[in-house]
Parts: C-alpha cells; sequence; structure tokens
C-alpha cells in the first residue's frame, strides 16, 4: 500500500466519548425544546473542530459482538467477561473499541440505547459499552460521569486496568483527565476541573459542569498559581506516543462498524477472524502500511451470523467484507474458543506484524 500522508479528524471519537459520558450522567437530548437542541449541536460542532489534530498517528481498533454477553450465566460472571476484554484492550494499547448490537439492524447509532436501557432490559451491546466506558475511566471521575446503576454493581470485583492516564494523586504527568465543576466566582472566566489531585485546577474556558475533558498541565506544580492551564483535544497524549485510552463506540450492525468509522478516511485496513480464516503463521504474516487497523471478533455464531444477518450485507460472503480472514489459532483442543479468549490470543499474534509495519512506517 502506498505511503502518503493523511490529515485525520480524531474530533468525532473526542465527541463520541463525551457523548457517552454525558449519556452515563444522565443527559438526554431527546426530551429537550427545539431551541436548546440546535445551541448543543452548535456547541458539539465546536467542540469537534476545536479537537481536529493534523499528525498522523495510526491506530488499531477492535470490534466485538455485544451477544457476548447474553451466554453469561450470570451479571458477575457477564461482568468479569466484559472486564477481560477492557484489560485486553489496554494491555494490547488499543484504541477504540466498536461494540456491534447484532439484534438491530437500524442505521441509527446513536449510544441512546444505552441512557434509554434500565437495569432490567439492559441489552448485551449497553451492558458491555457501560462497563467498557466505565472501566476506561480514571478512577477519581466515575463517581461524577456514572449514576449507580444495577450493571455495576460487580465492577468493584474487577482488577483495574491501571492504564497511563489513570493517575494517582501523588503523581504529576504532564496531561490528566478532568471533570468540570463550576464556574469561577465572582465574574471570572473560567471552570474549575477536577484532575485527580489534592486541589482543583482552573481552565480558561466556560464550560458546563460534568464534561470530561483533557488538561494540560505544564510544568508548574503549584496548584495556587494564578495561571489557568489548557484544555486540548483528547487525541493529544496520543499524539506524544502516550497510550491514554480507548474510546468506545455503538454500532447497529457489521456494517456501521465500517461506515460510521470516525476516522475521516475509513478504516484502510479491516481483518476479521474465524476458525474458518486462513492459517498464517505470525512470523509469517506481512501486514500493507495503514492508518487505522480494524480487527472484528463475532459473536455467538461468529463473524458469518453477523454478515448474514446484516441487511446492508445480503448477498455478500463474509470473506469479502474484509481485506483479510484469518484463524489465529488453528489446531484447538477445544471445539470453541470464547470471544474473551480469542481477543487475547489474537492481539497478541498480531503484536509483531504491526510492529514491523510501524516500525518500516518510521523509517
Amino acid at each position: 500500500m502506498a505511503k502518503k500522508k493523511r490529515r485525520e479528524t480524531e474530533g468525532e471519537i473526542n465527541n463520541e466519548a463525551q457523548n457517552t459520558q454525558s449519556l452515563a450522567n444522565g443527559d438526554s437530548l431527546s426530551h429537550e425544546k427545539q431551541p436548546k437542541k440546535k445551541k448543543k449541536s452548535r456547541e458539539k460542532e465546536k467542540e469537534r473542530q476545536n479537537d481536529t489534530v493534523s499528525s498522523e498517528i495510526s491506530t488499531v481498533s477492535i470490534a466485538v459482538s455485544g451477544s457476548i454477553i447474553d451466554n453469561a450465566q450470570s451479571l458477575e460472571l457477564a461482568t468479569r467477561l466484559a472486564g477481560q476484554i477492557a484489560r485486553a484492550a489496554t494491555i494490547f494499547r488499543i484504541d477504540e473499541v466498536v461494540v456491534i448490537d447484532n439484534k438491530t439492524t437500524s442505521e441509527d447509532d446513536s449510544t441512546d440505547m444505552v441512557e434509554n436501557s434500565s437495569d432490567e432490559d439492559d441489552t448485551g451491546a449497553a451492558f458491555l459499552i457501560r462497563i467498557l466506558s466505565y472501566l476506561e475511566t480514571p478512577q477519581y471521575l466515575r463517581k461524577g460521569l456514572f449514576p449507580k446503576h444495577n450493571s455495576l454493581r460487580f465492577v468493584g470485583l474487577l482488577p483495574p486496568l491501571d492504564a497511563p492516564h489513570h493517575l494517582r494523586k501523588h503523581e504529576w504527568a504532564s496531561y490528566r483527565e478532568g471533570i468540570t465543576l463550576k464556574n469561577q466566582d465572582q465574574g471570572s472566566v473560567g471552570t474549575l476541573v477536577d484532575v485527580g489531585l489534592s486541589k482543583n485546577v482552573v481552565i480558561d474556558q466556560v464550560i458546563e459542569p460534568g464534561r470530561r475533558v483533557t488538561v494540560a498541565m505544564g510544568t508548574n506544580r503549584n496548584l495556587d498559581a494564578g495561571s489557568p492551564r489548557q484544555i486540548v483535544p483528547s487525541s493529544r497524549p496520543r499524539e506524544e506516543g502516550m497510550y491514554w485510552g480507548y474510546k468506545v463506540r455503538y454500532a447497529s450492525n457489521i456494517s456501521s462498524v465500517f461506515k460510521n468509522c470516525p476516522y475521516k478516511e475509513g478504516y484502510d485496513y479491516r481483518i476479521g477472524t474465524s476458525e474458518h480464516g486462513l492459517v498464517i503463521k505470525s512470523s509469517e504474516l506481512t501486514l500493507p502500511s495503514f492508518r487505522h487497523l480494524l480487527i472484528a471478533f463475532g459473536g455467538l455464531a461468529g463473524l458469518e451470523e453477523c454478515v448474514e444477518e446484516d441487511n446492508s450485507l445480503k448477498g455478500k460472503n463474509v470473506r469479502e467484507a474484509f481485506d483479510l480472514y484469518l484463524n489465529t489459532c488453528p489446531h484447538q483442543g477445544s471445539r470453541t474458543i470464547r470471544t474473551e479468549e480469542a481477543i487475547f490470543i489474537s492481539l497478541q499474534y498480531f503484536q509483531e506484524p504491526i510492529n514491523r509495519v510501524s516500525r518500516k512506517y518510521e523509517q
């Protein structure tokens, strides 16, 4: 694949994460009056424009079916399953996790399904999105971003992700994730932000309370200093070589995974995994240069079912939906490999091929 410079728009990813957190907060746009909806739309568009990045960072995304949750025998086991996926995504530095809802053929890929689901009718996709988003969020922000929900009852049993942006109170870093609290008093222009330190910091923008933001902390560790901190795009730490967690996206079906890709030019290389795929040794697998790689995992009946149930892909063979269709665990001793197991196995399998491409691209 020819190498060429591209400009990528990451703002939609940041909006997606903000939308997920806003939904977790109980913010619903569907019941607002029309003028307020237009105002919110303008604000989000402004945020999207401010969140544009020009660097050529490559990304790796995974797509997984929410139906795997339906196979769990209890809420606790479902929570542990989701926790395994979150751990795998973090360990292997995944940038985006797309959750596929195979039960619908809808074109609507909004996250309203997460917000509107009650304790009783949480779908597998809604449950997985909520747990993944919760675990990716730094601990000091969770109380402010996630209201109590039955789906979160057993999250305390899960091992922490311990990602680089999950900072302790005594740790100093160039960037910290924060939640906006309120505007400064006495007519000052600015907003207080809780970044998990002993004191809140001030930013020079007025942002509504309850929004997750990425704050550039600078070199001045004096929290009492008068100079405000700066808000930066959530992709900025990633541009500087730091892993900064994964984004979570909802897709109504497999075709929506491709069609609603948040990157401007889409996924330029798509890999499907299945026991029916090609068998190639990891050391012999050569991937083309890519900007945005997608690795997809099927649900209880595999990717074949995902493609068959998608009206947009009627008559299309599953191999035609991907650039490469692989069996990453041949000669298996068990009749089935669970999706959470396949994710760990496959992401380890792809490590060296991806690293070879990255080193080649950097030369």
